[in-house]
């Protein structure tokens, strides 16, 4: 046991009680091989008792009160007389919405709520950088978001209860807004409409419209991974050249000639333009610094609380010969991109890549990952930085 105590915010500021909590180990009963080959990005697929004996992480009541805070991204969803509404948190209270036709959903769960990050765990043989998040939602009998598409693939975990899912075909279907805050699509024709039972997993592929209805009081869980369009990387890109001062020569033409329609952009001139953006892309090291800090931010907040009083580094030196062992803060992301490594949005800077590349690799750290590094001054100098602003803190 450090000086220090639970790191989290939450713990810190009593927000939530984990006091019993054991920390479960979610078995993943999967191929995942024969997985990827046949569904993954080409068709869903109901995974029958992926869980075996599963057991839920969180109450509805939990959930209820993450909702509650201003961190949470969290939103509530109802459908009564044929009317949708939907309003976005945080949640004051929740009298008055009845025993039908409504859901309470919140995002990012994993960064907030430590049993419920374990279930992320089981799906870490996929890329890192393409976790998006866990997002939780509870459902009465009739409840629901509507029938929609999502850009991204995702791994629906049946809780307790039980809910009702149609997945249609990927086809050109029209998108409509019943409200404001949602998007909804046309009716479609179901390839999948079954029921799923707790410890099930439904994976959707991205563009294939799916509805689920509760049957009874039911938590779901899904596992998202997303991939960027082109649109959010180039104007990524776009404002890193920006901050950095990239892409600052102009046009040339010194083999200009005369021509008969001034008006008209020659073939050559386009080609000379598309070559210009082509080479400011086209600058490896540039290019990964760029990456390594677009796929490192986080799409929703942390729960990081730094180290109170701050670490020296010989403290946690001699912690970790101990015995003792450091845990990733959830959610935080930590990449290995091209040999330069990034750590929510920022580099990396050490010349030990291997204990850098054993903090991307393992969420748990301790003596055996890290080796030598642990007589390296100056890795443990960086080490303590990362412990002392929250991103791993010591494990209990």
């Amino acid at each position: 046991m450090t000086k220090h105590g639970l790191p989290h915010s939450l713990y810190n500021r009593g927000r939530l009680s984990f006091h019993g909590y054991i920390n479960m180990a979610y078995e993943l009963n999967l191929n995942w091989q024969e997985f990827l080959e046949k569904y993954w990005q080409k068709r869903p697929v109901i995974l029958r008792k992926a869980f075996i004996d599963f057991i839920d992480p969180i109450t509805p009541d939990e959930l209820a009160g993450l909702a509650m805070e201003p961190e949470v991204d969290s939103r509530l969803v109802s459908h009564a007389k044929g009317e949708w509404q939907a309003s976005n948190g945080p949640f004051e209270h929740f009298d008055g919405l009845g025993d039908t036709g409504w859901s309470l959903l919140a995002q990012a769960v994993n960064h907030w709520h430590a049993p419920s990050a374990e279930l992320v765990r089981p799906f870490r043989v996929l890329p890192d950088w393409r976790l998006d998040d866990l997002m939780i939602s509870y459902s009465v009998p009739g409840g629901g978001v509507g029938p929609h598409i999502d850009q991204y693939d995702v791994f629906i975990i049946q809780g307790m209860g039980s809910r009702r899912w149609r997945v249609g075909d990927k086809l050109p279907l029209k998108q409509f807004c019943p409200h404001p805050a949602l998007l909804h699509v046309e009716p479609f024709t179901p390839i999948i409409d079954e029921d799923l039972e707790p410890g099930d997993i439904l994976y959707i592929p991205p563009g294939f419209p799916h509805d689920g209805f509760t049957h009874t009081e039911a938590l779901n869980y899904s596992v998202g991974f997303r991939g960027p369009n082109s649109r959010d990387l180039i104007s990524s890109f776009a404002d890193y050249a920006l901050e950095n001062d990239l892409g600052g020569e102009h046009y040339s033409d010194p083999d200009l000639t005369l021509r008969d329609h001034v008006g008209n952009v020659e073939e050559y001139e386009l080609e000379r333009v598309r070559r210009m953006m082509h080479e400011l892309i086209d600058q490896p090291e540039d290019f990964k610094q760029w990456f390594g800090r677009f796929a490192t931010t986080p799409r929703h907040e942390l729960d990081i609380a730094p180290a109170e009083p701050p670490y020296e580094a010989q403290e946690i030196a001699d912690a970790l010969m101990q015995g003792d062992n450091l845990n990733r803060l959830s959610g935080l992301r930590v990449l290995n991109v091209g040999e330069r490594f990034f750590v929510n949005s920022e580099p990396l800077e050490t010349s030990n890549h291997d204990a850098a590349d054993a903090l991307c690799r393992f969420t748990l750290i301790g003596r055996k990952e890290l080796g030598d590094a642990l007589q390296d001054p100056a890795f443990l100098a960086v080490l303590t930085n990362l412990v002392n602003q929250g991103y791993w803190y010591f494990d209990q």
